[in-house]
């Protein structure tokens, strides 16, 4: 190739790079791909650097630099009277030089077949989480422009001044007043007795649940989860090698025992006190069948209770572990939507017996950490700045809640039906007529506007209804009229194009 050519090429990579970002690194990072891609074969030239400086609008040092850092890898030769090439003794197709027909970084799925293990491909392959994490109707998402950050950041800096050298270690399970504290708080606010040392504390609920699985199951073994249900939970316990049975939900909770039972459980996976999407709240009658199946059949339940603190109703709704009188049930709460996501702390609450080998499990697995975070968080909740921040936002999402039915249930009536709404952060709708509702998430999402389909939360197709999943909580009223009316004009339009279908 002519060194004319080179230059175009590399000009044309380099001038791709937003121009902000050109710099030495970035020229490095470019000629080291387009070598590594067999774009600069092995052994041909290159440009000489005064001429190719003036280019690509650098100086000449830097561009010199870059040369010489590349002689010193080995992807470049210098020969006397022949200038700077390519290295002749790098491979002449060296492994993923192909010309790529998708972007950088991303696998084709082709590749992912080869690539990844059974395992990787069944995760790849459910995952249902959206890269989008922000906007109208993200459902789950609370409005982080409500948290007292202010406070936070003093509790930090608090800690990181004053007890540095203390909070730098591991912990065995979680920072020891956090504990004392959350013990204190589940007592109050969920009816709970348990001890400090039968809490954990975690990165995310999904490291929980990893854990939950490993320390009590065996691949092959066998976990209920409620249908519809928490995708997450389902693609966690499937990748630890659980066999999943969806069990169907009803206006009471889970179906106990359901028709047809299938194999008895190991683990039983449910958010009875705000179910995950319904909203529907478990009967006392399920609660208890629930937790007699769990003693008859020696299995763990999980309860998963992720928004039961953000409720709209004066009353509590006692927790499963409150109530269960044989210790079968491992609670799990979550920071994510009290505080906000990024936190990514999360907690068990594990029954005596299981609190030590669930703390080995967790410091082989994964290791303690974010101690100042757990140390700040202690003095959050002892503060009552928890309290305070739950009391706040609570009105202001039920007023947004309010406002989202006002807007659904006035445009679309008979069209929609919901249940639950006593508590969290979103609010499902079922179709009351056949519409395809991934169909409809497509064509909001290209307006700017999430709409989980409530399709998705199904595993078994016979029990699986259309609708949507619409989180409020993230947005203002303004924000949620506007989008609400777009949306509902998208659902009645689309409403009266499966009516003529079905009349033609």
């Amino acid at each position: 190739m002519d060194k004319s050519l080179h230059i175009e090429l590399i000009r044309d990579r380099f001038e791709s790079e937003p121009r902000g970002s050109r710099t030495q690194a970035a020229l490095h990072l470019v000629l080291r791909r387009l070598i590594l891609d067999g774009e600069l074969p092995a052994g041909s030239p290159l440009p000489p650097t005064r001429r190719l400086a003036s280019e690509l609008g650098v100086s000449r040092s830097t561009l010199v630099r870059v040369y010489e850092q590349m002689l010193v890898e080995g992807y470049l030769q210098s020969r006397g009277g022949s200038g700077t090439l390519v290295s002749e003794a790098l491979p002449a197709a060296l492994p993923g030089s192909a010309r790529r027909t998708h972007p950088a970084n991303y696998p084709t799925p082709a590749s992912l077949a080869t690539s990844l293990s059974r395992r990787g491909r069944e995760i790849a392959q459910h995952a249902t989480s959206s890269r989008i994490q922000g906007g109208a109707f993200l459902p789950g998402a609370p409005d982080v422009g409500l948290f007292p950050f202010a406070t936070w950041r003093r509790l930090l800096a608090k800690n990181i001044r004053f007890e540095q050298r203390h909070l730098a270690r591991y912990s065995h399970g979680g920072y020891g007043p956090l504990k004392a504290a959350l013990a204190d708080y589940l007592r109050a606010s969920r009816r709970m007795s348990c001890s400090p040392r039968q809490i954990l504390i975690l990165n995310g609920s999904h490291q929980a649940i990893d854990l939950c699985a490993r320390m009590l199951c065996d691949h092959g073994d066998h976990a209920w989860m409620e249908d519809p249900g928490y995708w997450g939970a389902s693609n966690v316990l499937r990748a630890n090698g659980l066999q999943i049975a969806p069990i169907p939900v009803d206006d009471e909770g889970l179906s106990l025992p359901p028709p047809g039972a299938p194999a008895a459980p190991r683990l039983i996976f449910v958010s009875p006190s705000s179910q995950y999407p319904t909203g529907v709240v478990m009967s006392l009658s399920r609660r208890m069948q629930l937790l007699e199946l769990a003693e008859t059949n020696n299995a763990w339940v999980i309860e998963d209770d992720y928004d039961n603190e953000i409720r709209y109703h004066p009353y509590t709704i006692g927790s499963l572990f409150g109530q269960a009188r044989s210790q079968r049930v491992i609670y799990l709460g979550t920071f994510s939507k009290t505080m906000f996501p990024g936190l990514r702390l999360a907690y068990l609450v594990v029954p005596e017996q299981l609190a030590e080998a669930f703390a080995i499990g967790n410091a082989e697995l994964y290791r303690e950490g974010r101690m100042i975070e757990q140390a700040a968080l202690a003095e959050f909740i002892d503060g009552g700045h928890l309290g305070a921040h739950l009391k706040r936002v609570r009105s202001i999402y039920q007023e947004r809640r309010n406002v989202l039915r006002r807007a659904i249930e006035s445009q679309l009536g008979d069209l929609v039906s919901t249940t639950g709404g006593l508590a969290g952060l979103h609010l499902p709708y079922f179709f009351t007529q056949l519409l395809d509702d991934v169909a409809l998430s497509n064509e909001m999402l290209e307006a700017g506007i999430i709409v989980r389909p409530l399709s998705m939360y199904y595993a078994n197709a016979a029990n699986c209804r259309s609708g949507m999943v619409l989180g409020f909580a993230a947005i203002d009223a303004q924000t949620i009229e506007t989008a609400a009316a777009l949306l509902c004009r998208v659902v009645e339009r689309r409403c009266r194009r499966e009516e003529a279908f079905v009349h033609t």
